[in-house]
């Protein structure tokens, strides 16, 4: 349990009732866990199969992306934290429950050095001041931190100065950006980005491959939870290297990323031209040659496929917390993928999508995980495949110089003597456990209930091995879950 839990009760933030961020402050963790199950099952009641929630080993202290909005009181102190829920006064913060804590220090360091290099906060009233918002970006794994100053001028008064300053005290800091917010309005960043110290972007690792963040790229907030939502879609979707992929709203191209290790082909499409400019550093970075990214609309990008004759084994999906257009959807029953991923940080307007889906598609299961501790926010995976699926499985036959995909239903014959089955692993069933159970089992484990059931156990001679040395048996909870992972992957 957290580190900040005792005796199942939560440590209440003295700030709960003025900062409005935390739905759920002073209730234990575990029944914030129930709370947003029983939310899922009753939104997504009848449409499929709803597994147990996934939690977070600790629910502190998690957010990545800071934001501190920046004031001065009528004594003229300043103060930074953020705007009371529902208004724009600023509550003043030290600390967060849920923030990165260096972030913390660090903004608490610009709010000393404010004074002594004379600099103004913006005021939204008068439209007068300099400094609005600090945002610091941290890399989860690489340890690499961002700091943006988001000012209402380009003129920043000795800013080589004040990041010498800064970084004196915490030398820790990757790069220091200047985004130029001008506009008179709520919108946090501006759209120029000038870096005084550094190389103006940071790094990090997410499922194994690196990304890099610049001040307005979108990254998921909470990096440990993110993995296991990712391997979660992963698993649900059973991708192998004849599936080709598209990753719709794919941002800066992290989900379609983690798909193209194990996949022929990835097309990512975003509207948001900065983000596809970002995916394509990503993709270099991660020395990908399978993946692409596409800027513009994406239904009008599946229908376009669907126009050429193009087809899609899996289309992944994580659309704003609106949900997806008519249009798109629509799109999707066109180009008619086998399988859909649909990742939504806002149940209520997945659920509403589904039904749209829910004629042509099935829905296989829907997986809660809890991104976002210490709120009733909810972020879901749901699995759907397509109903007459089966009938339209395609197989590989040969033609001279070429492949072609002849039907499987105008070859019935063949069909029932080529039925090529996609080796799996040891390494699969244990990621697939950890993902859905949320622990580990040994390989031992998985050879001795092989084993039991009479299967073959030459894919894993070191775990035949291993069965014949002491050691202790799988519990009976972990026996049940690789039962279910070989049931998963069609083993038995």
């Amino acid at each position: 349990m957290a580190r900040q839990e005792k005796a199942g009760q939560a440590q209440v933030c003295p700030l709960a009732k003025k900062c409005g961020g935390c739905d759920y402050q002073g209730i234990a963790y575990e029944e914030q866990l129930k709370k947003k199950e029983q939310t899922v099952k009753k939104l997504m009641k009848g449409m499929g199969e709803i597994l147990p929630i996934i939690g977070a080993e600790d629910p502190y202290c998690y957010r990545n992306k800071v934001h501190a909005v920046f004031s001065r009181k009528r004594n003229g102190e300043i103060v930074s934290g953020i705007y009371q829920e529902g208004t724009h006064k600023v509550v003043p913060v030290e600390t967060c429950q849920i923030e990165d804590q260096k972030a913390d220090a660090i903004i608490g360091t610009i709010r000393g050095l404010l004074k002594s290099f004379k600099i103004k906060v913006y005021d939204e009233d008068t439209d007068y001041g300099l400094l609005r918002h600090v945002l610091i970006r941290t890399g989860a794994k690489t340890g690499q931190i961002m700091v943006v100053l988001v000012t209402r001028s380009p003129i920043f008064p000795s800013k080589n100065n004040f990041v010498k300053a800064l970084r004196a005290v915490h030398p820790e800091i990757s790069t220091v950006v200047l985004n130029v917010n001008e506009r008179k309005t709520s919108m946090v960043l501006g759209a120029r980005n000038i870096t005084l110290y550094g190389k103006g972007y940071i790094e990090d690792e997410l499922c194994g491959c690196r990304f890099r963040i610049s001040p307005t790229s979108f990254y998921q907030i909470n990096p440990a939870q993110t993995e296991k939502l990712y391997k979660t879609a992963m698993m649900l979707a059973r991708l192998n290297k004849r599936n080709v992929v598209v990753d719709a709203y794919c941002g800066i191209g992290t989900i379609g990323m983690v798909a193209a290790k194990t996949v022929k082909e990835v097309i990512g499409v975003e509207l948001n031209g900065e983000a596809v400019r970002d995916a394509k550093v990503n993709a270099h970075l991660n020395n990908m040659n399978n993946i692409r990214f596409v800027e513009g609309d994406a239904g009008v990008f599946l229908e376009g496929m669907a126009d050429r004759e193009e087809t899609v084994d899996v289309v992944f999906m994580d659309p704003p917390r609106s949900g997806s257009s008519e249009a798109f959807l629509q799109s999707l029953l066109v180009i008619r993928p086998k399988k859909i991923v649909y990742i939504s940080c806002e149940p209520q307007t997945q659920a509403r999508d589904l039904q749209a889906l829910k004629k042509d598609y099935k829905i296989e299961a829907i997986q809660p995980v809890d991104m976002f501790p210490m709120t009733e926010k909810i972020e879901t995976v749901v699995l759907l495949s397509h109903k007459k699926a089966d009938s339209y499985i395609h197989i590989d036959v040969e033609f001279g110089e070429g492949e072609g995909k002849i039907p499987v239903d105008s070859i019935a014959k063949r069909a029932e003597a080529y039925k090529p089955k996609e080796k799996v692993t040891y390494k699969m069933i244990k990621e697939y456990i950890e993902a859905k159970y949320g622990f580990k089992v040994h390989t031992a484990y998985i050879a001795e209930v092989k084993r039991n059931l009479g299967l073959p156990m030459y894919d894993a001679p070191n775990a035949v091995e291993e069965l014949k040395q002491p050691r202790k048996h799988p519990t009976p909870e972990k026996v049940e879950a690789i039962k279910d992972a070989l049931r998963y992957f069609a083993v038995i």
